[in-house]
């Protein structure tokens, strides 16, 4: 973002005793497009991962280690879905690893890094669709990663938690819209000369 369009001074601390854990594939990183980071500026109990790079393989065994419930949230068969219920049946904090990147690239990744393959899988309860329309969902039920993770963190943390984060990705998605020539809406702004 340019500078007049910052939304740093928008982006609240939050504490909680749930961790977030990004896997990031390589890719993803620098794009432009990608919402995690800011999810990770947000939430203080937060590290982001990379994985995808040649001749450094990611592993994540150590998660398992800090007496803490490694979950990873992956939309898919068999998964549990993360709600009160989910979490209140083992009083050990959770890590909540987000694979992040295209569906394609994120449902690789609990099969592919070492710690993950036998971590809970959980999804998401039902919502409204996604608010991101900067990047093409190919899955109705697709969200942005920050999306998810406001989800998420209204389970683990409070629906107040979640209104923050969402609040915030609004602040983000208006102002992306507005610098691509959007209105808040997702619709072309005409200009007067149309």
């Amino acid at each position: 973002m340019h500078v007049d369009r910052c939304i740093c001074a928008h982006i609240p601390r939050i504490v909680t005793e749930a961790r977030l854990c990004l896997v990031m594939h390589c890719r993803e990183e620098r794009k432009t497009t990608a919402t995690g980071p800011l999810a990770l500026a947000a939430l203080e109990n937060s590290e982001l991962h990379i994985h995808g790079l040649p001749h450094r393989p990611l592993d994540l065994s150590h998660l398992h280690k800090q007496g803490r419930r490694v979950v990873v949230l992956f939309p898919s068969k068999g998964a549990l879905p993360l709600d009160r219920a989910f979490v209140d049946e083992d009083p050990r904090p959770i890590t909540l690893v987000v694979p992040d990147g295209n569906w394609r690239q994120a449902t690789r990744v609990p099969k592919r890094v070492p710690g993950l393959i036998d971590a809970e899988k959980v999804t998401l309860p039902a919502g409204h669709p996604t608010r991101w329309r900067i990047r093409r969902e190919t899955r109705d039920e697709g969200l942005a990663t920050f999306e998810a993770i406001a989800r998420a963190f209204g389970v683990l943390a409070s629906p107040r938690e979640q209104e923050k984060l969402e609040t915030l990705f609004d602040i983000m998605v208006h102002t992306t819209f507005a610098a691509r020539g959007y209105d808040k809406d997702g619709n072309p702004i005409r200009s007067s000369r149309d």
